[in-house]
């Protein structure tokens, strides 16, 4: 067992997802001592299995909850100047259906019963329209085009769809690759000095009279290390209850409900660059969202997921759901022999009572006593990947009672690494690659661009020609880039580099898979423990 000085620490994050990072990266930057750990892979659970958007929520203002909109479409644009490599504006179809119904729990629904007895719950064009304009306003919108009315018979997006559609609505929100938002911001919290443990499972949080011990076991080596803390954070995202009641046996009278949202990838239904935004029978939505260039990405679901210890997964009844659900739109039927992948995550939701799952809140709450300072812990319920930055702001407000000589807020000018550029000069990015490396292929290049942003040009310096890249695995992807996520990424196995920094998975076989795999054991096997 490990235990010095250097090991003592401001503040200790169980948690390695969005939410975690954030707060990590605010924190560190603020001029405090910070350390993470995750038991798993960083964003390895729900925070690499999101939609993948940062949006208002359109279908919230349903729900009358207009602060969470207006603070979401805020965050949306400072997002996107602070990562423009990882993030970009989208714009979304809304084909209208006129026999399409309000979810009958919704706030909307019990008021439009009232004024339009008639209407029978039905979602009017009119209020639809209303609602973007709402939307296109509530958030001080800068950057993204507003929302318009648009025919489906002579604009592209129409073209996939049934011919009953003729109507539709176009508005924007932005695109992020959230698994690498995690990592992003893991990176930049290291950069300020925060130590960052992915791998590393809390085995125990205890109190003692300046704050806690904290007891850590490696997954890898099973070693055990202690450190010691001013201050403890549960971002534990589904395991949040578990860590509070379990681990630093603390009490509260908040309760996380866990909801299962899964996605289906299938081969790309359209040819355009345009989602959709498509309404359901049942008053629930889902996306089809062009993905990864050759596929689409359609979800997502809300089910009740009761058992933590039970990995989520795409059920039958998921998978058929969202089939059914884009086949009421799309002309061209989508069968499960166009499904080349699926995923699902659990979303930790704060329990508001309410009685469906597609009701609970998507907002954050933040449970700290500010008046425990001899072993203050600040426990993290629900939120969205929309929101993590803000909720990282808000969380280092309420702890500055212990931590009073931090320095002020400064998340929302900065940029993530790799996304040192304006929104408009990505092709530019590209065009000086293509310039200084003409061996290498296009594609490539644009991919890296589209990961690493800036960065690329560092992983590109001093390789003249396709020797200097090692190794080719297929699909143009070289043994410099998966050197690269071991040493600046925490990449330890083949599911962190194919599945989470890069989506490689989907175009690689098993064979290539395991060399994969063989290749980042053998170069990791290598590096010391933590």
């Amino acid at each position: 067992m490990i235990e010095s000085k250097k090991n003592n620490f401001d503040i200790f994050i169980i948690g390695g997802g969005v939410n975690g990072a954030g707060i990590a990266r605010d924190a560190s930057g603020r001029g405090l001592d910070v350390c993470l750990a995750d038991m798993g892979d960083l964003g390895g659970a729900t925070s690499s299995s999101s939609t993948k958007l940062f949006h208002g929520g359109l279908r919230y203002l349903e729900y009358f909850e207009f602060n969470l909109v207006k603070e979401s479409l805020k965050e949306r644009e400072i997002l996107l100047t602070s990562m423009p490599h990882i993030s970009w504006p989208m714009k979304f179809v809304l084909p209208y259906h006129d026999k399409i119904r309000f979810e009958s729990s919704t706030p909307a629904s019990k008021l439009l019963s009232k004024i339009m007895p008639w209407n029978k719950g039905k979602r009017p064009a009119w209020l639809i329209r209303l609602g973007l304009l709402l939307y296109d306003n509530l958030g001080q919108r800068k950057i993204l085009p507003p929302s318009k009315t648009i025919n489906l018979k002579s604009d592209p997006s129409g073209e996939p769809l049934k011919h009953k559609f003729l109507k539709g609505f176009e508005y924007s929100d932005c695109w992020v690759e959230d698994s690498r938002l995690v990592i992003l911001n893991a990176r930049d919290a290291e950069a300020s000095g925060a130590k960052i443990m992915p791998n590393h499972k809390v085995i125990e949080a205890r109190k003692i009279n300046e704050g806690w011990n904290v007891t850590v076991e490696n997954q890898r080596t099973r070693k055990i290390t202690k450190f010691k803390c001013k201050l403890l954070i549960n971002a534990g995202g589904p395991w949040v209850e578990t860590i509070l009641l379990n681990t630093t046996k603390s009490k509260s009278s908040w309760s996380a409900r866990l909801v299962k949202g899964s996605h289906i990838v299938t081969k790309k239904l359209f040819n355009h660059e345009k989602s959709y935004f498509l309404q359901g029978q049942d008053g629930r939505i889902v996306f089809a969202i062009p993905y990864e260039t050759d596929y689409t990405l359609i979800g997502t679901t809300d089910v009740a997921h009761e058992d933590i210890s039970e990995k989520p997964q795409c059920s039958l009844e998921e998978t058929q759901y969202l089939l059914n659900f884009v086949n009421e739109y799309f002309q061209k039927p989508v069968t499960k022999k166009d499904i080349v992948w699926s995923f699902s995550g659990i979303r930790p939701l704060y329990d508001d009572g309410s009685k469906s799952e597609s009701a609970v809140s998507r907002d954050y709450f933040l449970d700290f006593d500010k008046n425990n300072k001899k072993s203050p812990v600040l426990h993290i319920y629900g939120g969205k990947i929309t929101t993590y930055r803000k909720l990282a702001e808000e969380a280092l407000d309420k702890i500055s009672v212990i931590f009073p000589n931090m320095t002020k807020k400064w998340t929302s000018e900065s940029y993530l690494p790799g996304g040192g550029f304006q929104i408009n000069a990505f092709e530019k990015i590209i065009q000086n690659i293509k310039n200084s490396h003409k061996f290498l292929d296009e594609s490539l290049i644009r991919r890296l661009v589209r990961l690493y942003g800036t960065e690329a040009t560092e992983m590109l310096k001093n390789k003249s020609k396709e020797s200097d890249l090692g190794h080719n695995f297929g699909h143009s992807l070289y043994e410099f880039e998966i050197d690269w996520g071991i040493k600046n990424e925490w990449v330890s196995c083949s599911d962190d580099f194919l599945w989470r920094r890069t989506k490689l998975g989907l175009r690689l076989d098993n064979n290539t898979v395991t060399l994969v795999e063989a290749y980042i054991k053998k170069k990791t096997n290598a590096i010391p423990d933590l």
